[in-house]
C-alpha cells in the first residue's frame, strides 16, 4: 500500500493521540455530569438531579457574572494593551532604539510564569497589611487605602487586573506577528495620498491585522474561561464568592466538596461557553 495516497494513514497517530488525551476525557466529563458521582463514595447512579440542583444554585448568577467580568474585561484590555506594545516595539526596532529588546523580554517573562506564582505575586502586591505595594504609593501620595482583596465590588477588578498583566504578552506576541506581515508599501502609499497617522493606523492597520485581532480575542476568551490557577491563591474566590469564575467553581466542587458530578455539570458549561464564543467569533470573522 502506498502511503503517499492514503495520507489518513501519516494522520493516524495524531487522530489516536487526540482521542486518547482529548475526546475521551471530555466524553467521561458529559458522562459524569450526568451522575451523582462523588469522590468520596465508589458507587454512583445516573440522574437529572444534579444538572437541576446546579443550575437552581442561587450562586450560579453570581458566578456566570463575575466570570463575564473576569473574561470581558480581560479579552479587551488585553487585545488593546497587546496592540499598544506591539506597535511600539515595531517602532523601537524601526529606529533601533537601545532598551527596547529589554522591554520586549520583560513583557513575555509576565507570561511564562506560572499563575499559580502570578497569584502569590499580585497577592502580595494589593495586600491591605503595610507591606501591600499599592496601598504604600496610596499612603504616600495622602490618599486612603483600597480595600482591593476584601472588598466584593473590587476584587473581582483586581483578580482581571492581575489576569490582565498575565496575558498581555501572549496578544503581544500575535498582534506583533501580525504587524510583520503588512507591506510597508501600503504606508508609503497612504503617506503620499496624504493620509493623517491615524487614517494609516484605521485603515491599514486594523484593517490588516482584523484575521489576528479575532484570532486573538477568540483565544485569550479560553484562557480566561479556563483560568483558576491565577485566581485561587490571590483569592480563593471570595471574599464571599465574588470572585469565584466558573473555573475555579468546578474546581472547588470537585477537589473541596468532592462532588464530582457537580464539577462535572459546571465543566459541561464552560465548555458550550467556550463553543458558543468561538462559533461567535467565527461567524464574525466570516
Amino acid at each position: 500500500m502506498n502511503l503517499d495516497e492514503h495520507p489518513f494513514w501519516w494522520l493516524l497517530p495524531i487522530l489516536v493521540l487526540l482521542a486518547v488525551f482529548y475526546l475521551w476525557p471530555a466524553v467521561d466529563v458529559l458522562r459524569l455530569s450526568f451522575t451523582d458521582a462523588k469522590l468520596s463514595e465508589p458507587s454512583y447512579r445516573l440522574t437529572l438531579e444534579t444538572y437541576r440542583s446546579a443550575f437552581a444554585d442561587a450562586d450560579l448568577a453570581a458566578i456566570i457574572v463575575a466570570t463575564a467580568i473576569f473574561v470581558s474585561g480581560s479579552v479587551i484590555v488585553q487585545t488593546v494593551f497587546g496592540l499598544l506594545i506591539a506597535l511600539t516595539l515595531q517602532a523601537g526596532f524601526r529606529r533601533k532604539l537601545i532598551g527596547v529588546r529589554a522591554v520586549q523580554v520583560a513583557v513575555l517573562a509576565t507570561w511564562i510564569i506560572p499563575g499559580v506564582s502570578s497569584g502569590i505575586t499580585w497577592q502580595l502586591l494589593l495586600s491591605e497589611a503595610h507591606f501591600g505595594f499599592f496601598n504604600a504609593v496610596l499612603n504616600l501620595a495622602s490618599l486612603p487605602s483600597v480595600a482591593w482583596l476584601s472588598d466584593p465590588r473590587i476584587a473581582i477588578w483586581s483578580a482581571t487586573l492581575a489576569n490582565i498583566w498575565r496575558g498581555t504578552a501572549l496578544s503581544m506576541i500575535l498582534l506583533y506577528a501580525g504587524l510583520q506581515t503588512i507591506p510597508p508599501v501600503l504606508y508609503e502609499a497612504a503617506a503620499v495620498d496624504g493620509a493623517t497617522a491615524f487614517q494609516s493606523f484605521r485603515h491599514i492597520t486594523l484593517t490588516s491585522l482584523k484575521p489576528i485581532l479575532l484570532v486573538n480575542v477568540m483565544i485569550v476568551s479560553v484562557f480566561s474561561l479556563n483560568a483558576f490557577d491565577l485566581v485561587l491563591p490571590l483569592t480563593g474566590g471570595g471574599p464571599g464568592r465574588s470572585t469565584e469564575v466558573l473555573a475555579l467553581a468546578a474546581y472547588n466542587a470537585v477537589f473541596h466538596d468532592f462532588n464530582l458530578a457537580q464539577g462535572s455539570v459546571l465543566a459541561v458549561l464552560m465548555l458550550l461557553i467556550n463553543l458558543a464564543v468561538a462559533t461567535a467569533i467565527w461567524k464574525i470573522w466570516r
